[in-house]
């Protein structure tokens, strides 16, 4: 690694919905603060980019999924990953956004230095050059995620070596499988499996989706009439507006709705799924989930599509545990068997702060699970560093567009006052904890401690609330438990090449 680092007043580390909303709100704000986006990958996309399996798509309406100052323009309530993905490439080039990206940047360390209020970021470059470069920047934003890019959740199944036919997890789609005409054993009945099933059952012989419990699933329609309406009499971008709020208003009073009345909340899904089924279909065996509603994500059922190749015979729902896989199939601990051709683990994710990325301050490591999340998006006493998390109860771009304003507004304050650095501060306070995601998710209980955590009062508190969220942000008073200073010695800023 020759040369001084690339200088840029934020470095931002990741090129999908987080990391292209936290570009446009900081360059809006501040117009005169360069930034760099880090995108290990090849394209724009993040999440969008990765996951390429048959099916995927939101799993919440595009218009809450898309930005606030970008109308989403194709006719979809719910979005194709495809196009969700040529959304966020066409934003990031309208707004010249996608000038800013570093492609190949495999950020592996950040390191923030006190004595001049710089990070360090290095990276495993992609490409004929390869090798590690680094990049210095005075702010430092977090657009990676929640989960491990490399490593999807996989348990280990018992003979699964042994199994002749092809084994994928959605995670890892091979662009080269072709299930035409195969049977496929699809194993898991979450978000993934839910928008994959329909997608394999159009071509393949048969598909199972085999579960150890049920899931909560409601069905919500591909083109919605009323939004169809008013996006015809209004101008493009005040309908985008309006239907993007009615859209956060709809899901936020149903979440309300199943949260305070549970029992009533269980009777309707499951009379609406007796109802797009085959009479007389053991819908309590296969869809009546033994938790409330909303104690784990409740997964969009498209059109009703999966219960459409239910009622037809191209998928079969199978509610067991496996006891092994062998040559051809799945054996069951009911003594069932499954014969298969194809095994697709849709298994779940892996939970990861920050991207796995190593992080000190004056070469002391820094371990996010042990610092308190402040406002939703700063890190206790952690200078000069932002992170974006999403709902686990509503679109993601709800939240992270709100970060993005506050992240925006801070490094203004910042700027109108000579700081060089900023960071929460508990003050000697004792804080109880709690887990930052609030749900019973396996995911979430598999690595409770893979998160930073949430404290009990604000601004400490990470909620699930858009509403309350809304409210604290417009009267937010941003010194609240914050440390503001300047550095004895400035940084020199090397020219930022465009």
């Amino acid at each position: 690694m020759a040369g001084e680092p690339e200088f840029s007043d934020v470095l931002i580390i990741g090129a999908g919905i987080s990391g292209i909303g936290a570009a446009y709100r900081i360059a809006e704000k501040n117009p005169e603060l360069s930034y760099t986006i880090l995108e290990r990958r090849a394209r724009i996309g993040g999440t969008w980019d990765l996951f390429r399996y048959p099916g995927i798509r939101s799993d919440s309406d595009i218009f809450t999924l898309s930005f606030p100052y970008e109308p989403w323009t194709r006719p979809e309530n719910v979005a194709e990953g495809h196009d969700i993905r040529e959304y966020l490439t066409s934003t990031a080039r309208r707004y010249g956004i996608d000038r800013h990206i570093r492609f190949g940047a495999h950020v592996r360390s950040a390191e923030f230095d006190s004595t001049t209020d710089t990070w360090t970021v290095r990276v495993a470059q992609d490409g004929p050059d390869g090798g590690e470069r680094a990049y210095r920047g005075r702010f430092l934003f977090f657009g990676t995620g929640y989960y491990d890019y490399d490593a999807p959740h996989t348990p280990a199944f018992p003979g699964i070596e042994k199994f002749a036919g092809d084994v994928v997890h959605p995670q890892f789609w091979p662009e080269s499988l072709d299930h035409s005409g195969k049977r496929v054993v699809v194993i898991g009945s979450g978000a993934t499996a839910i928008s994959l099933i329909p997608a394999l059952a159009r071509s393949a012989a048969h598909v199972t989706m085999l579960q150890r419990s049920p899931t909560y699933m409601m069905s919500m329609p591909r083109f919605d009439p009323m939004v169809q309406f008013i996006r015809r009499v209004l101008p493009r971008h005040v309908s985008h507006q309006i239907v993007r709020f009615r859209n956060a208003l709809v899901h936020i009073l149903s979440y309300f709705m199943f949260r305070k009345a549970p029992r009533f909340g269980r009777w309707l899904v499951r009379n609406r799924t007796i109802a797009a089924l085959p009479a007389g279909y053991d819908v309590d065996v296969h869809f009546n989930p033994r938790y409330d509603p909303w104690d784990q994500r409740m997964c969009l059922v498209l059109d009703g599509d999966l219960f459409s190749h239910i009622s037809d015979g191209r998928t079969e729902v199978v509610t067991d545990q496996i006891d092994h896989v062998d040559v051809t199939g799945i054996v069951l601990q009911s003594g069932r068997r499954i014969d298969a051709d194809v095994i697709v683990t849709a298994t779940g994710l892996q939970l990861q702060a920050l991207g796995g990325i190593t992080l000190r301050i004056d070469g002391a490591e820094v371990d996010p699970s042990n610092r308190f999340v402040y406002k939703e998006f700063l890190l206790e006493d952690v200078p000069n560093m932002a992170w974006c998390i999403g709902y686990t109860n509503a679109s993601w771009t709800l939240r992270a567009d709100m970060t993005a304003r506050a992240v925006a507004k801070l490094l203004a304050y910042m700027r109108s006052h000579g700081y060089t650095h900023a960071y929460p501060h508990l003050g000697g306070k004792t804080m109880s904890e709690k887990p930052t995601f609030n749900l019973e998710s396996g995911y979430v209980k598999r690595s409770p401690r893979a998160l930073p955590k949430s404290g009990t009062k604000r601004p400490w508190h990470v909620r699930h609330n858009y509403v309350l969220d809304l409210i604290d942000h417009r009267f937010d008073r941003i010194d609240e438990s914050m440390v503001f200073g300047r550095v004895a010695s400035p940084v020199v800023k090397q020219t930022q090449t465009a």
